[in-house]
């Protein structure tokens, strides 16, 4: 099968989840033997085409004319896209079907399904209402509004929990049986290798000091102010800890000043941006990790963290909800509450024999849930479908055209008919 995949982030541009999750699902494509292209934002140096693998790769500059503000800048990069895709489509071929990830893509998405007459599926990673709780102002609506529009032209959609196939369909009225859940997944080979660094360590803590891991975008959403607001509570009962907080995002200069008026500057380390062998290090190195978010679609860092071995703490919200069981194989908190939080991660200081028992567990689910194989195999049928729904939908057509046809024929006779009758009748009268 010929895959094109439709992508603002692609590595080694990581913004979110979306790159990690569009370049290992193609590279278990190309391993099951289909042909996938990716086109994608071409950030910095990064040459504009590139084999990734087997992965062929297409980076779009957005260029030419400076954008007002970020609406502007993804419609200039969608126009780009449609014209690299309609390029490759000329020189090797078509495609069996495009694969768009968010809104970011929509606008190209939408019109080379329209020009090329291709099946679309669609994967929403998450949404802006939930990301935002509701929707407060004119970007927002517009971009829940091109949200929309993308899952109306899907011929199918995809999303990573069932938490949000129910969000999905009441926030875009989409019938039940148009979207599937297909988790995200992880290399299980990420880990194959690495042990604990302890040079790497204490650049970060004490050799003494457990390590409280924290690692993602530092956003409203991830929930990092609720686990600093733990940390008292934390250090009341185990002074011997450490939080560390591994990413970057635009609170960053919040919770630093959040972490100072507390008094916590001395127990609160903040990485900065780590690259993905320094992320690798960092997770062998902690002794808890902890994602509080208070809005998360699925939660791909959980599952770092169980791969890495490490007795992990998540919210009870979302997809996270969905992958941990407490006490069995990780434990949950209340979503925005510190006191929550402090409770869970406590309780697997205090008790190595459960963080043992939750740290096993873990791995053995993620091994046989969210492996990229069985993931690839979920995702290529959804494919297939889209592919059987249009050739349906064209056949459909098709019938309808002819059938068209043969009434304009039958009426065209008709006429032809009567026309020869009245022009009998009127000779005959002369």
């Amino acid at each position: 099968m010929k895959i094109l995949m439709l992508t603002w982030e692609y590595p080694p541009r990581i913004v979110g989840g979306i790159a990690r999750v569009v370049h290992d699902l193609s590279k278990r494509l190309i391993k099951d033997g289909h042909e996938v292209t990716v086109i994608t934002y071409r950030d910095g140096n990064v040459p504009e085409y590139e084999n990734d693998k087997g992965v062929e790769v297409y980076r779009v500059d957005n260029y030419m004319i400076h954008p007002n503000n970020f609406i502007d800048w993804i419609m200039q990069l969608n126009f780009n896209m449609i014209a690299k895709a309609t390029e490759v489509i000329n020189k090797e071929g078509g495609f069996d079907v495009i694969h768009a990830h968010d809104w970011l893509v929509t606008y190209a998405a939408k019109s080379l399904k329209q020009s090329f007459n291709l099946p679309m599926v669609a994967t929403i990673h998450a949404t802006e209402a939930g990301r935002n709780s509701g929707i407060h102002d004119d970007t927002q609506r517009y971009i829940n509004d091109t949200e929309w529009l993308l899952t109306y032209e899907a011929t199918e959609v995809i999303v990573n929990s069932n938490y949000m196939k129910g969000h999905v369909q009441g926030l875009f009225g989409l019938p039940f049986d148009k979207i599937s859940v297909i988790p995200n997944g992880i290399n299980l080979n990420n880990f194959t290798g690495i042990e604990r660094d302890y040079d790497f360590r204490r650049r970060f803590a004490m050799d003494n000091e457990k390590i409280i891991l924290y690692v993602g975008r530092l956003v409203y959403e991830k929930g990092v102010q609720h686990l600093i607001s733990a940390m008292p509570k934390i250090l009341d009962h185990y002074h011997d800890s450490k939080l560390v907080i591994a990413g970057k995002g635009g609170m960053l200069d919040e919770l630093k000043a959040q972490v100072d008026s507390m008094g916590l500057s001395n127990k609160v380390y903040f990485t900065g941006y780590l690259n993905q062998k320094e992320v690798q290090k960092m997770y062998k190195c902690a002794d808890v990790a902890v994602f509080p978010s208070t809005y998360e679609p699925f939660g791909i860092v959980a599952l770092e963290a169980m791969l890495a071995g490490i007795p992990t703490v998540v919210s009870d919200i979302g997809g996270l909800n969905e992958i941990v069981e407490h006490g069995v194989n990780g434990m949950k908190s209340y979503a925005g509450n510190p006191n929550s939080i402090a409770d869970s991660v406590l309780s697997l200081l205090f008790d190595p024999q459960l963080a043992m028992n939750v740290t096993k567990n873990a791995k053995n689910k993620v091994k046989d849930e969210f492996n990229w194989q069985k993931i690839a195999q979920d995702t290529h049928y959804i494919y297939e479908l889209a592919i059987s729904k249009t050739m349906a939908q064209r056949q459909a057509e098709q019938l309808e055209q002819e059938k068209a046809k043969k009434t304009n024929k039958a009426r065209n006779t008709e006429k032809e008919v009567i026309n020869l009758l009245n022009f009998r009748k009127r000779h005959a009268y002369a």
